[in-house]
């Protein structure tokens, strides 16, 4: 590698870093929120909303990588271009092909890492992200240590803490269970206590009044109690984790038994085929958003208003490649055997950089024909 080539390699890793820090921070912040309002509202704490962000960072590091990569390939040729480096290259008998060699490794040097966290880290943290949303949403303890709010577990139960103390005494519990329609129960108590025993998770009420309803005789009957346990473990939504989402399964399922994984998870044959081919597709339109961000900045020559009209062409060409790999995804569900069609997003944005590099010498041996017959004529 030559000091040009490795003085353009790190401008594009900085900036690559640099783009995929403050993409993840943007996209961060706008899923954070409502995220941190499920699980705090949830009863959970702080803790767990920490974990799940970090199990939500692959799948939001893949998304926002592309971008990231041609926005650094763009802006470091800009920046070359600019400041007469690339000009100076060209001058001494640089090609662009040669030019491009640092282009080529930063596409493959992303496309690696784009590959462990698709094709890897982000169907293991998508699976215990899943795991994980089972347990929180089975905590029934966590469900019900909300202060001054009426809380539905279970349908046909209300429940109201008023206070909560720090070493787990209830204050002000009321209890309504109107899941027999015949004789309804309700619970009121100024103190009470959440118990973990054999037979499940107990609410210990103390100090108390129970009424219960009998609808056929329309009579109310009330009955003071020093002490009363009402089981709170049926209330529970048991979460079984049975089927799995198309993202949680590992890649080395979708390339081995299809047909195991279709028939444990019920994903059709499509789906799962265009799950596996979609994780590698991501690993190549790396590569060709690279080349692309750079070959289409060559066509330009050198001006010190900079390359703007090649840049918003770039990203054009960035857009319509999305586009492609939205429109393509239904058609390979439907018809498996197209899974072709996943990389032709990829395979377009490396002919349109080898067609734009062919066009970007025609304007130098433009230059050199009209110079030989200047000169003929002096002579």
């Amino acid at each position: 590698m030559s000091r040009f080539d490795g003085y353009f390699l790190r401008q594009m890793l900085v900036l690559f870093g640099f783009f995929t820090l403050v993409l993840v921070g943007v996209f961060w912040i706008t899923r954070s929120v409502s995220l941190f309002d499920r699980v705090i509202s949830g009863g959970q704490s702080a803790m767990v909303f920490l974990e799940f962000t970090a199990l939500t960072l692959p799948t939001l590091i893949r998304t926002v990588m592309p971008m990231a990569v041609f926005a650094a390939a763009v802006y470091a040729t800009n920046r070359l271009s600019r400041e007469s480096e690339m000009t100076v290259m060209l001058a001494t008998g640089s090609s662009p092909w040669r030019l491009a060699r640092p282009v080529f490794m930063f596409g493959l040097l992303t496309g690696l890492m784009m590959a462990v966290i698709s094709v890897f880290l982000r169907p293991a943290s998508v699976e215990q992200l899943e795991l994980r949303q089972a347990e929180v949403a089975g905590d029934v303890t966590a469900q019900l240590l909300n202060e001054g709010e009426f809380l539905h577990p279970a349908d046909g139960v209300t429940v109201y803490i008023g206070r909560v103390d720090l070493d787990g005494t209830l204050h002000e519990v009321f209890v309504s269970d109107r899941r027999d329609a015949e004789n309804p129960v309700s619970y009121s108590s100024s103190t009470a206590y959440l118990v973990n025993d054999t037979s499940g998770i107990n609410l210990v009420m103390v100090d108390g009044v129970a009424l219960r309803l009998n609808t056929e005789g329309e009579t109310l009957s009330s009955t003071l109690f020093e002490d009363a346990s009402y089981n709170i473990s049926e209330l529970t939504s048991r979460t079984e984790m049975g089927q799995r989402s198309l993202e949680a399964i590992p890649t080395i399922e979708l390339m081995r038994d299809r047909d195991a994984v279709s028939k444990a998870d019920g994903h059709s044959h499509g789906h799962l085929v265009e799950e596996l081919h979609q994780r590698f597709s991501w690993v190549a339109i790396c590569i060709a958003v690279a080349l692309v961000g750079y070959f289409t900045l060559t066509l330009g020559s050198f001006s010190r208003f900079g390359l703007w009209p090649q840049i918003f062409g770039a990203f054009v060409i960035l857009v319509l490649l999305e586009g492609v790999r939205g429109f393509v995804s239904p058609v390979v569900i439907a018809d498996p055997g197209l899974w072709i069609l996943l990389y032709l997003p990829a395979i377009g944005g490396v002919l349109i950089s080898g067609l734009f590099l062919t066009v970007a010498g025609r304007p130098l041996m433009r230059g050199r024909s009209r110079d030989i017959p200047g000169n003929l004529s002096q002579a």
